[in-house]
């Protein structure tokens, strides 16, 4: 009996250490990634659902799309160490600074915040050497997530929107892949942190940039920021909103050093040059990706725009994006096609830029 105490007590010893320490930025900095997520002191709790003091929620204007997967989104970033602007809209990290995504399945999207199932957290630590990206999976019991470099991947079933049955196997990436969207000339680099995803009222109901400022982790900021419109918002342009759509689901790869850049389409929002945009413009090399359309798009036909083809399209070596999804995005690819089936000749289009 009196064995068995001492064991309930190291138990509960535990528990409490797990659900009062905060951030350990030795783990963090540490040369080889912590085996559980727990290790980091990140979260607290007995089901890791609450940030460590110091661990902040934010979110973007416009989510990544990633199978309908709720995404649950938290920054930390060491004392008295801040986020710099960049003249371009960027952002600078500290050294210690971790970028925390956790994506989670509910059963039936039309109640898409409850009864969640966390499938995969993934971290982005900025380290002495640069940015390294680390993907945790959670275990059956929802406690904890373990380091897992080489991906996995997870039967999913749930009910949509529409009350159809969906079934599918959710990929988990593995480590090398994460380089694939996030690598700029080599270098892996955060996606969604820039100024124009940032710039909106966040989870605290507040304007996210200012309460950031305002906390001590942004440095001074320019007055009339750049901001983007939520690609749902149909009382926004819908030049704008397709440009955002695509600016957040495509052009970590289709820009200047992005892993698709040789392709000579560039998806970015500030990106101005019609035939950079694919419009009217031949593939480089799509291959078989192509379908029987030749240009990537063609305006006024979207069902012989190549970009709506592979966005459709669930097959390995045609679909775009390539990793991060099983299912197409209805939703982008309706928006996608409404803004290409809108335009008018090549030589009239001039697409908008963000401000």
């Amino acid at each position: 009996m009196r064995r068995l105490l001492g064991g309930l007590l190291i138990v509960l010893l535990a528990a409490c250490a797990r659900g009062q320490a905060g951030p350990d930025l030795a783990a963090i900095l540490a040369e080889r990634p912590a085996l559980n997520l727990s290790d980091y002191g990140l979260f607290q709790g007995e089901r890791l659902d609450r940030p460590a003091k110091g661990v902040i929620s934010y979110d973007l204007i416009n989510p990544l799309f990633s199978d309908h997967a709720a995404k649950d989104r938290h920054l930390f970033l060491p004392a008295s160490r801040q986020i710099d602007y960049a003249a371009d809209g960027g952002l600078s990290f500290p050294v210690g600074a971790v970028l925390i995504k956790t994506f989670a399945i509910a059963p039936d999207l039309s109640a898409p915040d409850l009864a969640q199932t966390r499938i995969e957290t993934r971290l982005l630590i900025h380290k002495e050497s640069g940015w390294v990206a680390y993907p945790y999976v959670w275990n059956d019991t929802g406690t904890d997530a373990i380091y897992r470099p080489v991906g996995d991947r997870r039967d999913i079933h749930y009910i949509g929107q529409d009350g159809q049955d969906i079934r599918f196997t959710y990929a988990i990436p593995n480590q090398n892949q994460c380089k694939t969207c996030h690598a700029i000339n080599g270098d892996i680099v955060p996606i969604g942190l820039r100024v124009r995803h940032l710039n909106h009222t966040g989870p605290y109901g507040v304007s996210q940039l200012q309460d950031w400022h305002t906390r001590g982790l942004l440095g001074p900021v320019p007055p009339d920021l750049p901001a983007l419109p939520s690609y749902r918002d149909v009382d926004s342009p819908l030049d704008m909103r397709a440009r955002a759509y695509l600016d957040i689901n495509c052009a970590h790869c289709h820009r200047a050093g992005g892993s698709a850049s040789n392709s000579g389409l560039w998806l970015e929002a500030t990106e101005d040059r019609p035939v950079r945009l694919g419009i009217g413009k031949y593939p480089t090399a799509a291959g078989r990706g192509s379908g029987t359309a030749l240009h990537i798009i063609a305006p006024g036909r979207s069902d012989q725009s190549i970009l709506a083809y592979r966005m459709a399209s669930t097959e390995a070596g045609i679909a775009m994006p390539e990793l991060g999804r099983a299912l197409p995005d209805e939703d982008g690819l309706a928006l996608i096609r409404a803004w290409i089936d809108a335009m008018p000749e090549p030589e009239q289009t001039q697409p908008a830029r963000l401000r």
